[in-house]
């Protein structure tokens, strides 16, 4: 898949995940294929712009590959400052958020809210894109409800301002994350448009990355959710696309060595006490599936306050895997 300028090694995308699409997670989901990484939405509003947290959301210094960073507003301007700080800071491609359904996103109007309004959006689309040089690409839902589905409408606006690629989750902005994504507005979408259409919603096996594109006619697939504590579903899809390989699990020593690895990673991005506190909810994705893993230690786990003493009590945790 191409966008822009930009041939990716493969039509995979890890989603923008707020708190979890960090630069640790994205170089990890990197290392296990996805083609593009994209940041976790950072405020277009210039008053939290340099705050340390938000400068964070974006970091991509010594990041692999291509970087994309979404952004999150409502007003054109400062959407197009936004845009610019960031391609200043290393961007190779911005993303629009317009399918958060968070309520105190979608309070300000931002995010999926922003598809009631379809002359705000061509507005937003028309300055960033005027803003920067690197490809902007969009990030939508179906629609706002069931009875407003006009994802077909924004994608048309969309390429009309110059937009390289468009993602459309497979739920309206009502159903945030409940019940099952539907795949035939994404189908209309590809139909309508000629610029790249990545599907997204619900894909967490090689199986259903293989219906999901089938039935759209996708030219790409984002993956959110079922990277959570599952890195290597990237390189599971790959090798069943390739081969039909289709029960392809890494190793228990790969396993243990892509957990230890990623929470030094996140101790070395965040520091001590903010590392081990962000730590905790991506032990808790990879130990999940293991219910052999005794409940004392996972409880010593998250209330560790100390790097070193969690991650000795991880490896003690992963004996169990090995």
């Amino acid at each position: 898949m191409r966008i822009g300028p930009y041939q990716l090694a493969n039509n995979l995308v890890l989603a923008p995940m707020a708190g979890i699409t960090d630069r640790p997670f994205r170089e990890i989901c990197k290392r296990f294929g996805a083609g593009l990484t994209v940041s976790e939405m950072t405020a277009s509003n210039p008053a939290l712009r340099l705050h340390a947290r938000t400068l964070l959301k974006s970091d991509g210094f010594g990041e692999s590959n291509v970087r994309s960073v979404q952004i999150l507003g409502t007003e054109p301007a400062q959407m197009a400052d936004a845009a610019r700080f960031n391609v200043d800071r290393g961007a190779h491609i911005i993303d629009i958020n317009m399918g958060c359904p968070a309520k105190k996103v979608c309070s300000v109007a931002a995010g999926s809210a922003l598809l009631k309004d379809e002359k705000r959006v061509g507005r937003i689309l028309d300055a960033v894109v005027a803003a920067v040089e690197v490809p902007v690409t969009l990030k939508i839902r179906t629609g706002w409800d069931v009875q407003n589905r006009n994802a077909v409408a924004i994608a048309r606006i969309a390429e009309s301002a110059g937009i390289a690629a468009v993602t459309v989750h497979g739920r309206t902005r009502a159903c945030k994350f409940n019940g099952e994504a539907e795949y035939d507005t994404i189908a209309a979408v590809k139909q309508a448009v000629r610029m790249p259409v990545i599907a997204n919603g619900d894909i967490d096996s090689p199986e259903k990355a293989r219906f999901v594109l089938d039935r759209t006619g996708a030219d790409g697939l984002m993956i959110g959710r079922a990277a959570c504590g599952n890195p290597w579903i990237f390189e599971q899809i790959l090798r069943f696309f390739e081969s039909g390989e289709k029960r392809w699990e890494p190793s228990a020593a790969a396993i243990k060595d892509t957990i230890v690895s990623h929470l030094e990673q996140l101790y070395d991005f965040y520091g001590e006490s903010t590392g081990v506190r962000i730590a905790r909810k991506h032990i808790g994705w990879y130990l999940g599936p293991f219910g052999s893993i005794g409940r004392d230690i996972l409880q010593r786990i998250n209330t560790a306050t100390q790097s070193a003493e969690q991650l000795r009590l991880v490896h003690l945790a992963l004996d169990f895997l090995t």
